[in-house]
């Protein structure tokens, strides 16, 4: 696939899942929670999990936000769900990496459409932004910032 194709692709996703995200609702019975602040463009949000025998059942979030990071908190949902909180902690290190610009193959599956972020480095908070927040949630803290 040409690089011009490849990139309308990735922002079509993006678009699509700021339109229409996944587990966009506040989850009423979540047993780890945090809110997530990016002080430089106001993103905010929160996300919620449910942690069952040490996998991360469900897990959703609210909020408001620019189209990346909303399509990067409504990605990361859907991809942690029945994850350990040590697996989901990973999975966020490697995705700072892909945010960086490093290379992590296909390891991201569909989580690689924000292989190109990292040319926009304003950008790159907006993306973590949900990951950081997850990662709190995990850590019992209950709020986090991008700065």
């Amino acid at each position: 696939m040409q690089e011009i194709d490849r990139n309308r692709l990735y922002q079509q996703v993006i678009l699509d899942h700021n339109r229409s995200p996944d587990n966009y609702r506040q989850l009423l019975n979540h047993s780890h929670s945090s809110e997530g602040y990016n002080p430089l463009c106001g993103d905010h949000l929160w996300v919620y999990l449910r942690l069952v025998d040490g996998i991360i059942e469900e897990i959703s979030f609210t909020g408001q936000g620019c189209a990346i990071s909303k399509a990067s908190a409504s990605l990361m949902t859907g991809y942690l769900a029945g994850r350990s909180p040590d697996e989901a902690r990973c999975q966020a290190e490697l995705f700072n990496k892909l945010l960086r610009g490093e290379d992590v193959g296909r390891q991201l599956g569909k989580l690689h459409v924000f292989s190109t972020i990292w040319h926009y480095p304003a950008r790159v908070k907006c993306a973590a932004l949900a990951w950081h927040a997850m990662c709190g949630a995990l850590a019992t803290q209950q709020s986090v910032s991008t700065e």
